[in-house]
């Protein structure tokens, strides 16, 4: 017997509904089959990216690789899969309901991983390109880089939600005009729930402390300063555990957000040691030049500790000429600022390689620099 006649002795429906199952599990076959194949040759999205650049400009492309596409391939390689997925997508396209619930849920996927991907490409080309044009218009390039990437983060966010919206014809103005009339009533309602929130949000874009650091709050000028180590941050209020006593202090994040925060954990320095070897023996108005164009060069820095850098000489063993041995100390509030010292202190390394070139010095800077983190007493 063929196919329609088991399948008309199995379930006996009429001829229309055969059909339509028939062709449905036929396209829901295709579509897997291509699917797959999307997750196999999405793999090799980067190799390919890598390639063409290579190919169509050795020099600029090799570098374009090394900095933005080799360091992001993960991003790369889900955004690319999600794009071929979404081709082959239109295989469903006859069944309207399928279609439209799979395309919601794929879109919604492509949309955050491009989100995501696009944000970090701006936050490497900001780290490697940024700082300098930042330096060279006359700005301090320190914070105003994590607030430049925090706010094309917000930028990218709103473009994500408007193309996700029009992809699928919703209507932003009036859900926000829904939600605003809504938001009118609630906000009487539940005028502290809504201030908690609101704290909460601020907490987590400013994030003055996560789960894990110890901090020391003070809530009144007249009572004790509370120090503790952070437990939890919740949707309505921050759990710390209080030292000494060991009991859970839990503060609503409205009040949290409008008190005097000391963070000890992110109390940290971290210390730069940095090795250049000389090809001669040193003079002494040598010594004293090289003191004062490397002095120069990092404590003008910001986010250097002042008055940090010493310089010692140091007789290599083994072989001729002079080591100084330059030491200093990088002062960090967060993972990022501090990475981002790092990275500042890579374009003052080169400032000393220049001006030193310039005085007929010549010598090698020891790599990598190395840093220790050394953690501020309290």
């Amino acid at each position: 017997m063929d196919l329609p006649t088991i399948i008309q002795e199995i379930f006996p429906w009429d001829e229309e509904i055969q059909r339509f199952l028939i062709g449905l599990g036929i396209r829901l076959l295709a579509f897997l089959f291509f699917a797959i194949l999307s997750l196999i040759v999405g793999r090799y999205t980067p190799g390919v990216i890598i390639f063409i650049n290579q190919k169509v400009s050795p020099k600029f492309g090799n570098q374009i690789n090394q900095n933005f596409i080799i360091p992001l391939k993960g991003g790369i390689r889900i955004t690319g899969t999600l794009i071929l997925i979404g081709f082959c997508l239109n295989l469903l396209k006859p069944y309207e309901e399928l279609y439209a619930f799979l395309r919601f849920c794929l879109y919604l996927s492509i949309t955050i991983s491009a989100s995501w991907l696009i944000s970090r490409l701006f936050r490497q080309f900001l780290r490697l390109y940024g700082i300098v044009i930042i330096q060279k218009v006359g700005l301090k390039p320190d914070e105003f880089v994590i607030i430049l990437e925090t706010l094309f983060n917000v930028i990218i966010g709103l473009f994500a939600i408007i193309f996700f919206a029009n992809i699928h014809d919703i209507n932003l103005v009036g859900l926000v005009a829904g939600l605003g009339i809504g938001g009118i009533a609630i906000a009487f309602a539940a005028q502290r729930v809504l201030e908690q929130l609101i704290g909460t949000i601020v907490i987590y874009l400013d994030r003055p402390y996560i789960p894990g650091e110890y901090v020391r709050v003070s809530f009144n000028p007249h009572q004790e300063d509370i120090y503790g180590r952070i437990e939890a941050i919740g949707l309505r209020s921050t759990k710390i555990r209080v030292a000494a006593r060991n009991t859970l202090l839990i503060v609503p994040n409205s009040i949290m957000a409008t008190k005097d925060i000391e963070n000890i954990t992110r109390g940290k320095k971290v210390m730069v040691l940095l090795y250049l070897d000389f090809t001669r023996q040193l003079a002494e108005q040598e010594t004293a030049l090289i003191d004062k164009i490397v002095k120069e060069s990092t404590d003008t820095l910001y986010g250097i500790d002042p008055g940090s850098t010493k310089i010692t000489l140091l007789q290599p063993k083994n072989k001729p000429g002079s080591r100084a041995r330059v030491t200093f100390f990088i002062l960090g509030s967060s993972e990022d600022s501090t990475q981002l010292r790092k990275r500042l202190l890579e374009l003052a390394n080169k400032k000393i390689s220049q001006k030193l070139m310039s005085y007929g010095i010549e010598f090698e800077m020891k790599e990598p620099t190395i840093y220790v983190d050394s953690p501020i007493p309290i």
